[in-house]
């Protein structure tokens, strides 16, 4: 089974101690993976922020979009590495699909990768709310949307147990959706094949 608290753990701990220092990953196995999926929103979120920035010059800001681009595919392709790992873990114990097992429209990656980006907003929003210099209002904005995230949190914690659970008793079916992102592949995005002048292999 996988523990979801020590995901949710893992996500809060490393976006305080990330903050601190360089950007590490010492977990293994599925926890590894969980960290470095994490690691690409913890990155994403600062370059979306770098991205917004009235201040940065163009040349700078077209290499942030591109570094977004990258990391945004490498984020998605971490997804559908847990939702395979999962599906590999089902094989390594006998788990079958009972034959009236139903399909979520979300898999475990996809929940993972969103407590991923809540704890990231937990984290910013606890700041905002501590904000010396932007006043009593700001604070008090910011501590009600923290009340709101972390209730998201908990809800959104609790949805994945029950999702897990369902899916190791054979109560629910796990399938891997591929994205297939076409923009970032060179034989598929015309404004990239085109621009080589080369026929798609």
């Amino acid at each position: 089974m996988i523990n979801v608290h020590a995901i949710t753990r893992l996500h809060e701990t490393t976006v305080r101690r990330w903050h601190q220092s360089d950007i590490d990953n010492a977990y293994e196995g599925f926890l590894g993976l969980v960290c470095r999926q994490h690691q690409q929103n913890y990155r994403l979120w600062h370059q979306e922020d770098i991205a917004r920035s009235l201040e940065v010059a163009d040349a700078e800001l077209a290499q942030v979009k591109r570094n977004i681009d990258r990391l945004n595919q490498q984020r998605n392709d971490l997804i559908e590495q847990l939702d395979d790992s999962l599906i590999g873990r089902l094989a390594s114990v006998g788990v079958v699909p009972l034959p009236e097992a139903r399909l979520n429209s979300e898999t475990p990656g996809s929940v993972i990768d969103r407590l991923s980006i809540l704890a990231l907003r937990i984290y910013h929003m606890e700041e905002e709310s501590r904000r010396a210099d932007a006043g009593e209002a700001h604070q008090a904005r910011a501590k009600a949307k923290l009340e709101t995230l972390h209730e998201q949190h908990a809800d959104l914690s609790t949805s994945l147990s029950e999702q897990i659970d369902d899916i190791f008793s054979g109560r629910r079916r796990l399938k891997v959706y591929r994205q297939f992102k076409m923009y970032n592949d060179p034989t598929m995005n015309p404004y990239l094949y085109c621009a080589q002048g080369k026929p798609a292999a």
